[in-house]
Formats: structure tokens, sequence, C-alpha cells
């Protein structure tokens, strides 16, 4: 349910966002606040997280949400880089989203309660998949359901920024800035007639 891309200058936003909070001690899953010990440091069990600005059960779907847009099927999935933790964070430091947080929670709890008699969070997974897919296809639209059509493009930007900047997700991008390199590497294309004068890598 994560297959709309997002443009450049929202990555870039997300980034900065994320890199801005990560000094916060809650994020061990989070690439930016990573554990860097190895051999002979100790590792400190990870505590449980304890909500900052959701309910109990609205945490509950936060987290429901962020894994069925981000799966852990055959690889790690929104669960595991603790999507849901990241959401309340971000959630808790921005006053400016707080309401529209809050209201598409209720609206999505009051819309599975029309359809189906009970809140979104109890639902069978083929009910919640139902559900989203018509808010987050545009040939499954349906009239009436443009708040909680707002509410799904929100929470699902907000499920992508934080498992595209957990270590898990960056992993998932093979990307290069987790890697210790124990010499500097070289051009990786020194066939390119442009790249010919770049220096080779350094020990």
């Amino acid at each position: 349910m994560a297959g709309q891309g997002l443009e450049r200058r929202e990555v870039l936003r997300i980034l900065a966002l994320a890199a801005g909070a990560s000094t916060y001690p809650g994020f061990s899953r989070w690439s930016f606040a990573c554990e860097h010990g190895g051999s002979g440091v100790i590792q400190v069990k990870r505590p449980s997280y304890t909500p900052r600005f959701f309910s109990a059960d609205e945490y509950a779907t936060v987290e429901r949400l962020a894994q069925l847009i981000i799966p852990g099927d055959d690889s790690p999935g929104a669960r595991e880089a603790g999507v849901s933790e990241f959401i309340d964070f971000m959630v808790s430091s921005d006053p400016g989203v707080q309401y529209r947080f809050r209201y598409g929670l209720t609206w999505l709890d009051a819309h599975a309660a029309q359809l189906h008699g009970a809140p979104f969070r109890t639902l069978d997974e083929p009910k919640q998949n139902e559900l989203l897919g018509r808010l987050a296809y545009r040939d499954r639209y349906r009239d009436g359901e443009e708040e909680g059509r707002a509410f799904f493009k929100l929470i699902r930007e907000y499920t992508i920024m934080g498992f595209y900047t957990s270590k898990i997700g960056l992993e998932q991008l093979d990307y290069p800035g987790l890697r210790i390199y124990l010499e500097s590497p070289g051009c990786p294309h020194p066939d390119d007639p442009e790249h010919r004068h770049l220096p080779a890598g350094k020990t």
C-alpha cells in the first residue's frame, strides 16, 4: 500500500525533520540514532516504548496502520523498524499536525464501526485492507470518504518517513552512508572519460 512516490523536495524535508529529532533516546532502531557499539561494548536491552502523544488505543491503531502500509512479509517492515514510535514522537513534537492525526484516527474508527460494527484495530486483516484500499487508490474512491483519504495520505507519508529514515529502511535501500569503509573507495566508473582525472582511493 506504499506504492505511491514522494517528491524529492518532500524527501529532503523528511530527512531534515528526522535528523533534527534524532537526539531523542527512544529511537534505537532509527538510523539517525542507531547504536554504534561493536565488540566489547555492553549492549543495553531496549526498553518498551511509552507513547508520548497518542492514547493506548490510538497508538495501537497507528501501529497497525503502519504495518499494513509497509508489511514485514519477505523482509522487515514498519513494525520491525519502529515506525509507530517514530510517528508518535514526531506528532508529539509538532502541534500543527496533532489535530489532523487525532481527528483522522477518530474518523477511521467511526467509519469502521459504521461499515463493520467495530473499531478499525479490531477488524480482521481482509476488512482492514478493504477499507484502506478505498482510501488509497483513486479507482476505488467512494463519495463521502474524502476526510479518510486525507488522513490515509498523512499516515502513509509519516510511515514512509519513519521507515526510510530507520536503519532497516536504509539497509533495504542499500544506503552507502551505513557502510564502514576500511579504505577510501575509488571512482566506481573508471572507464567513464569524465572520471579519468579522479584520483584512486586511498588507504
